[in-house]
């Protein structure tokens, strides 16, 4: 029998199954093996002196270390247009981490009801990247109707998470999209422009054909001590720069400062945007700097 992984709390787990929801352990050899069973992971299950365990994890499609989840399709970025104030880094940190892993970002700008003008120029920044991108307002029901609609025509089968900073508004978005939730949501400091988080665990909800999941916040994402991608694969993670790769003046070319770079003419006349490609020196500078033992 085989399932997936839709939550996990102290070594047990919950799998949904074509016959229903199991709650099991898994074998003591993922243990031995350094293997960690994590959620989305599709398993199959078998009957011992203990009854039903996790026996084997089937082929995945990616994992992430942070937060700890497999087979993930579609990944719904999050950030406020205000209270916090948006960081464009972060949220393109989570985007080339999708992109390296295969799965399609969607940008979602919260709040927007506080900064109108923010919001629609970062959306307009993220669709300009070929980015599905909206506007919403969890406070006057702005844009939830668009994202719903979105969500209902994904395909089947298919695994979905919204990632983003403490405080941005995933919950309560979440809660509006699916009312069945009612996941804790909290305020934000005022002082300091952050929240606390009110996710503490990745879960699994269903969502048509498929699965949602809230996942606790990316406050802690750091590229210097997590193996994502060397400074190589940096400019496959920026769909921008797709049709321009290979047609520099230098086949070397690293797209930060050389003459006849096809990424900074674009750059310059306004095909890519100013902060993308200011996230891609930035990135291009972390991972320049990191070896192999950084690891």
């Amino acid at each position: 029998m085989t399932g997936i992984i839709t939550a996990s709390s102290g070594g047990l787990y919950t799998v949904e199954t074509g016959e229903g929801s199991v709650q099991c352990r898994a074998r003591g050899v993922f243990r031995h093996k350094h293997e960690k069973v994590v959620v989305g992971d599709r398993v199959e299950l078998t009957q011992d002196g203990e009854g039903t365990v996790i026996s084997a994890i089937c082929e995945r499609k990616n994992v992430l270390i942070r937060p700890p989840m497999a087979n993930l399709d579609y990944i719904f970025v999050t950030a406020a247009a205000s209270m916090p104030s948006p960081d464009p880094f972060m949220l393109d940190k989570l985007t080339t981490i999708a992109e390296y892993n295969k799965i399609k970002p969607v940008i979602i700008i919260g709040k927007c009801e506080l900064d109108r003008e923010r919001a629609a120029e970062l959306c307009g920044i993220y669709r300009l990247a070929g980015y599905d991108a909206f506007c919403v307002s969890c406070h006057e029901g702005e844009g939830i109707d668009a994202v719903k609609k979105y969500i209902d025509g994904l395909p089947a089968g298919s695994i979905s998470a919204f990632a983003g900073a403490s405080g941005v508004g995933k919950s309560s978005l979440m809660n509006l999209l699916f009312p069945g939730l009612s996941l804790e949501t909290s305020s934000v400091s005022h002082k300091t422009e952050r929240g606390r988080h009110t996710t503490r665990s990745v879960t699994l909800y269903p969502s048509g054909a498929g699965y949602i999941a809230d996942t606790p916040g990316f406050s802690m994402l750091d590229f210097e001590h997590f193996d994502f991608f060397t400074k190589d694969d940096l400019p496959d993670t920026f769909p921008e720069f797709a049709d321009l790769l290979g047609t520099c003046k230098y086949t070397k070319c690293s797209h930060t400062k050389e003459d006849g770079c096809a990424i900074l003419a674009a750059v310059r006349a306004g095909k890519i945007a100013r902060s993308r490609h200011d996230s891609y020196l930035a990135l291009y500078e972390i991972l320049k700097n990191k070896h192999a033992w950084d690891k």
